[in-house]
Formats: structure tokens, sequence, C-alpha cells
């Protein structure tokens, strides 16, 4: 039997430990119990209380005598005498069970919901009758004066089924497209039906009308509670003729007077899961609501946690045992966990020794080794003045350290330091300052490098905060803290220039803002010098004055550009002369290049020249090659590319073709005088 205690309530797991299989002989399982000390210590409360692989729904009947649970696989219903401790029966079903209900004080009468839209009714001998519903069920509530079954489902219609009559009545027409769960209070049978929508509608059965509606959907939101959808309704449950329970699929667990529209608490369960389950423990004023990773117990006045259970698997369903403390749950795993809380209430009748057990764990608790026992490393020794027991019977030697008797180690440290309640209170009063000083504007360090811009993020992140809480949005991560960024502010090769021209141009306050920031940092850096962290008034008198000029800066931002341009080009020219003298101060002086053995100079133009042309395509080459006649690209009849080239002669050819050319220029030249005299001398003859 496993214990466990939280806000001082003492919780006993009944079902803790291993089961034996079925299938072991009783020889096998006296041999196990003999070996093993955890199958000895276990409390089989109920015998084979488990399902082969999942138990969906759990529920007693009203005399208290059988427990009744249905699971998978094969979906099957399994009854458990309490009187004999062990199974009844064992039914087995054409499809899984959504819900069921047991209509007789006993077993007799049960009438089960399906998955495939069957209605399944069974007696004490067995099954009795089946029929079906028009639309997928979830949940059914049976109204006991007119023998009524109410179905919802996926539909916006509530099914009515007279089992006196034997046949289907006048469904009930609702505003919803789909309903979920269902209940009729037990004191004046009102009907109420929870929505997809978040709404919860009641009805009079007696006039089949709608006497109310109640929006679970927004009352459910409140100022600590965070949504991703809209909430639907997922439990609901009446406790007397005014009180009514809801649970939404978000998490929260609502109480309503039903003389009210608002709620008159609402509980969140803060994992976001939907609610199971919901149940009233009037002895204490309880409510014990469940999803499917914890069960909470919490006073339906106050809220306050009264305790709460996480078991090991999920949670699909919770049975309170009538009159008792005992709870039993039906979960994602073969085993059914049976709790007991003797704080609720005592053990059921059939199990009356779990009293008289509690009562003796109680008086005998179980203390463990460590519990007498301190464990002391050498430095506290001689702190304490006990070095000189090292080797000695009273300590024992354990890793790094020593295990001491806490009574020796309590009279030595008051024997050390008798002044132990003043450093106590100074401790405390140490703390009170602290948490006074969180309220201040605080100093933070800043990088060495680009501190501007960090004080610029500090002052960015400090806005973001105070719109997050305003909008209750989480906060964004911090970009001084990220580590991809951390480099820009400890590497100086990326200080931001303020001075480039980009900078300037694109942030065009940036001189008012710097100016700021400048003033800042200063402050900031003789209060880091001084070392007094307490006198920040000049910070708090450099942010009344932003807010002072921050209208003037977002006016006067057009005219900040234009300044900046002009500055801009005022410093060009002053650039410029600054160069111009430089060039005009430095004498020019020539360069001598030596040529290697076997080259001829050239002049410097051709190799220009050939550089320009290297670093050209291949293309643009091509087409300067086509220009100057050596190559020619044509297209042939199968669609190819043709390219003939010319051979680029040599140096000495060259220069002969060029002697060549000038001697026969020169030779028309002589011609052509020749024959210019010998015409002037023939018109001389005719002449004379």
């Amino acid at each position: 039997m496993q214990v466990s205690s939280l806000n001082e309530v003492k919780i006993y797991s009944l079902s803790a430990g291993r089961s034996l299989p079925e299938w072991l002989s009783d020889r096998k399982k006296r041999a196990l119990q003999k070996k093993d000390v955890d199958i000895r210590r276990r409390i089989e409360l109920i015998q084979d209380f488990e399902m082969p692989t999942v138990s969906t729904k759990i529920k007693v009947s009203r005399d208290g005598q059988y427990i009744m649970a249905v699971g998978t696989y094969k979906p099957r219903v399994r009854c458990f005498d309490t009187y004999q401790l062990s199974q009844k029966f064992e039914r087995c079903l054409d499809s899984e069970v959504v819900t069921f209900e047991i209509l007789s004080d006993d077993y007799s009468k049960i009438v089960f919901l399906q998955c495939g839209r069957f209605v399944e009714f069974h007696s004490q001998h067995g099954h009795y009758y089946r029929t079906r519903i028009p639309k997928f069920g979830r949940d059914f509530s049976y109204h006991y004066p007119s023998c009524d079954l109410y179905f919802v489902g996926a539909s916006s219609e509530v099914y009515r089924l007279n089992l006196e009559q034997g046949r289907f009545l006048n469904s009930l027409q609702t505003e919803a497209s789909e309903s979920n769960v269902c209940d009729i209070n037990p004191v004046h049978f009102l009907f109420a039906m929870g929505t997809a929508e978040g709404k919860v509608e009641c009805w009079d059965p007696r006039t089949r009308n709608r006497v109310g509606l109640l929006d679970c959907a927004l009352s459910s939101v409140t100022a600590d509670t965070e949504i991703d959808g809209l909430p639907s309704i997922s439990a609901l449950t009446f406790d007397g003729a005014l009180n009514m329970a809801v649970g939404t699929s978000t998490g929260q667990v609502l109480l309503y007077d039903l003389r009210s529209s608002n709620p008159l608490i609402v509980k969140d369960h803060h994992y976001g899961l939907p609610i199971k389950t919901i149940q009233f423990q009037r002895q204490l004023d309880l409510i014990i609501s469940a999803d499917s990773r914890i069960i909470k117990m919490w006073n339906k006045d106050t809220g306050k946690i009264f305790t709460s259970m996480e078991p090991e698997h999920g949670i699909n369903d919770v049975c309170l045992y009538p009159n008792s403390g005992m709870l039993m749950t039906a979960n994602e795993a073969p085993k059914m966990n049976i709790y007991y809380i003797p704080v609720l209430g005592p053990a059921p009748k059939w199990c009356s020794f779990l009293d008289n057990l509690t009562e003796e764990l109680e008086e005998n608790p179980e203390s463990t080794v460590y519990d007498d026992y301190k464990f002391v490393t050498r430095k506290d020794l001689e702190n304490l003045g006990l070095a000189h027991l090292i080797g000695s019977t009273l300590l024992r030697a354990y890793m790094h350290g020593f295990f001491m008797d806490i009574r020796l180690y309590h009279k030595a440290k008051m024997m050390a330091n008798p002044f132990a309640y003043e450093e106590y209170r100074r401790e405390k009063i140490r703390q009170k300052i602290e948490e006074t000083r969180a309220q201040r504007v605080q100093l933070k360090k800043l990088p060495k490098v680009n501190k501007e811009l960090a004080l610029k993020l500090i002052e960015e992140e400090g806005e973001e905060q105070q719109i997050t809480r305003k909008r209750k949005q989480k906060n964004l991560p911090s970009l001084l803290k990220d580590d991809r960024f951390k480099i820009m502010f400890e590497n100086p090769d990326f200080q931001v220039d303020e001075q480039s021209e980009e900078f300037r141009l694109l942030n065009p306050l940036v001189s008012k803002i710097s100016e700021k920031r400048k003033r800042k940092l200063k402050i900031l850096e003789e209060l880091e010098a001084k070392g007094e962290e307490e006198e920040e008034e000049p910070e708090g008198k450099a942010s009344d004055a932003e807010s002072s000029e921050s209208s003037d800066d977002e006016k006067g931002w057009v005219e900040e550009v234009r300044k900046q341009r002009k500055l801009l080009r005022q410093e060009e020219k002053l650039k410029r002369r600054e160069r111009s003298k430089e060039d005009q101060q430095t004498l020019l002086k020539p360069q001598f290049f030596e040529i290697k053995e076997g080259e001829e100079f050239r002049s410097f133009k051709d190799s220009a020249k050939k550089q320009k042309l290297m670093k050209k395509t291949l293309e643009d080459r091509l087409k300067l090659e086509e220009k100057l006649g050596t190559l020619n690209v044509s297209d042939t009849t199968v669609g190819s590319k043709q390219a003939t080239f010319k051979l680029k002669k040599s140096e000495q050819q060259r220069k002969q073709q060029e002697a060549e050319k000038q001697h026969r220029q020169e030779r028309k030249t002589l011609r052509r005088s020749a024959n210019h005299l010998k015409s002037k001398r023939g018109r001389g003859r005719l002449f004379y």
C-alpha cells in the first residue's frame, strides 16, 4: 500500500504494487509471495479489479453493493460484488461503450450508449433489447418521473425515448449545433445540456420549453486564464436544487447558482485539458474535478486546494463511493485504481478493516534511516569546532563528507553560533530592503561593444513588457540574452559606425536620441565607478527630459534629414580640398621597371588591352574577333554553327607586311608625281 501526503492529507493507494497473472497456480502464487516482499505487502481489495486493456467508465449502484465498469478490448462490462470482494459476472458487447447508466438499485437494469448509435438494454439475466438513435450519441440522462431517456450528441436535437411506452417521442429542438453532456437535477428534475459552443441550455421536461441559457465560455475567461480556442462544455453535474458545476474543454470549472447567470467561482486546472468528471463531496463542502492528468479537490466556497492526486496513467473517469472516503478511477491502463482518503470519510462497510489499518500506520510511521542523521562536510565540521571527531564512532565517512547524529549537530550549532536569531533577523531585514529596491529602477551593466545599441534594446524591452502586460501576452525573448547575437556585443568588429553616411541618413533623429543615450551612458558609468546603486535619480531626470522632447523630435524629423544632408555635403567638400592639397604637395617621381631576358618591350597600352580582353567573357571576345575579321561564324544546313579562324601573324611577318605596304605607298606617290610632271610639260608645248 502506497501512502502520499499533500497539504497534510494522507492518501492511501490500495491498488499499488504488482498484480499476479491469472494463469499462475496457487502453489506458484504462494511461492512468489514468500520470495517477493512487494507482493506480500500489497493489498488486493477486490480480486481482479481490472480490464484487459483500458477502462473507460466506472459507477456504483445505488445500494452500494455492486461496482460496474466498462472497457476494452474486447468491449465488455464487468460487475464486482463488494460483499464477496470479487467479480460477479462479465459480459462482452458488440461495440465500445460511450457511457452507461444503472437504472435500478442493483445491476438488474442497465442502459448502454454505444459508439455505433446503438442503445442496448440489459436485465439481470443479460442482453434484453437493442435499438438505434438517428445521430451519434455522446451522453444521456434518465428522467425518473416520466421514464424518459434524453440523448444528446452530434445533432441539434435532443432525442427522447420513453421506456414505459417503448417508443421515441418528439425531440427537443435546440440552438446548438452539437451537444456534449447532459444531466437532470435530482430535486426539481430540470434538464440541462452542455453545447459545443460553450453554452448550457436548461429545459423544463413538463412543458418541453427552454427556460434558461448560460454562456459559460465567456464566463470561463478570466484575467489569469490563457485559452487557444472557444471553450466547449465537457462536464456537467447538479448539487441539490440550486447548485450546478460546469467543466470546459480548456480546463476550467465553473460553479453556478441557478438564480444567477454569473459563476460563483471559476477554478482553473492550469493544464489546458478537458474536464472529464465533476463530483460534490457534501461532508466537507468540496468539489472533486478531474481531467486526464490530475484529480483536484477544492473548497467550493473559497476555491482553496484541499488536496490533489496525479496517477501514473491517464484518467478516463472518477467515481466517489457514497458516504465514504473511497475514490475509484478508470484509467488508460488495465488496472483500475482505488484510493482511500480518511479525511473525506470512513471506509465502506464491506472494507471497514481499512480504518484500523490506516490508524496503525499513522501511530507507527516508518522513518527512513537518514532522518536521524545530518550530512556535513569537512568545512562544516571545522566551522562547528568538531574536526577532532574525525575518525571516531560519532562520524561515519560517506563520499565527500560525514554522517553525524542530528541531535549532536543541533547542540554543536547552538554552541558555535549563539547569535543565530540575530543573524536570522538581519537576513529578514536584508530581504525586505532588497524587495523595496527591486521596485526602483535597477542599474544594468552594459556590454563593452555597442553600448548605445544595448541601451536602446533595453528601453524597447521595457516598453514591450508594459504592452504585453496590458494585453496579457507572452514576453518575447531578449536579444541581449540570445546566444546567436552574443558576439555582436563582444567583438569590436561589429561596432556600429554612427558617422557613416548610411547610418546618418537612415536614422534622421539619431543625433538627438544618441545625445540622450550618451547622457545615460555617462550617468551609468559614473554610478558604476562610484558603486552607488541606490542613487539613481539622475537617470530618472533623463527619462523626464525624453518625455518632454519626444513631441518636438517627431515634428522636426524632416528638417533633421535636410541638416544631415547639408552636413554630409560639407564634409565631402572638405575631404576633396584636403585630397587636392595632398596631391599638390606630393611630387611625382619616375618609376623604372626591369624587363626579363628574352622578352621585348611593348607599350603599356597593349598590356592593358590584353588584360581587359582576358577579363571579358567568351561571347564578348568572339564578337570582337568577328569585328576584326579573324573569326567567321555561319549557320549550316543541318542547324549547327560553323566557325572559321584566321591565324594571327607573327611579329616579324607583321613588320615585313608593314614595310612592304609602306614601300608600295611610296612607289605610288612617286608615280603620281612623275605623271603630274609629264602632263604639265605636254600642256606647255601646246600653249607655246
